[in-house]
């Protein structure tokens, strides 16, 4: 595609703001990521700029969610200004390109307390069965 500067679109194309952000693929109840720079103010369903990543939510047989990121057209793209959505910062900050996203922090809190209160209730329900026996 070529822009000419005469056609003015070219101007605005080269300095509109860019987004890093996630657009969803995959069918009903299995979703994959592609990880795709765009211009800020389309869709996820519009053409992109470029694909830099993809994602797999889902735990493969292994359990593992599969990441592959593109961390040097990232980093270009985060040195042309282009900004990051939430979900592709906490991604990126899990990979450690990106410092960790505070979110991050909390999920992981909360994720420690519920572990931590669900052995407790497990603990005392044994010991109520041996007292019972």
């Amino acid at each position: 595609m070529s822009l000419s500067p005469a056609s003015g679109i070219g101007r605005f194309y080269k300095h509109s703001a860019k987004i890093i952000r996630f657009v969803r693929l995959g069918c009903t109840n299995r979703p994959f990521y592609h990880i795709v720079v765009m211009e800020r103010r389309k869709n996820q369903h519009q053409p992109v700029i470029e694909q830099v990543g993809s994602y797999d939510p889902l735990p493969n047989t292994s359990n593992e969610r599969l990441v592959a990121l593109n961390t040097e057209r990232i980093r270009y793209w985060l040195g042309k200004g282009a900004h990051m959505s939430e979900p592709a910062a906490e991604l990126l900050g899990i990979a450690g390109l990106l410092p960790v996203h505070p979110r991050t922090y909390m999920t992981a809190w909360r994720n420690r307390r519920a572990a931590a209160a669900a052995t407790a209730g497990a603990a005392t329900e044994t010991t109520e069965k041996v007292a019972t026996a």
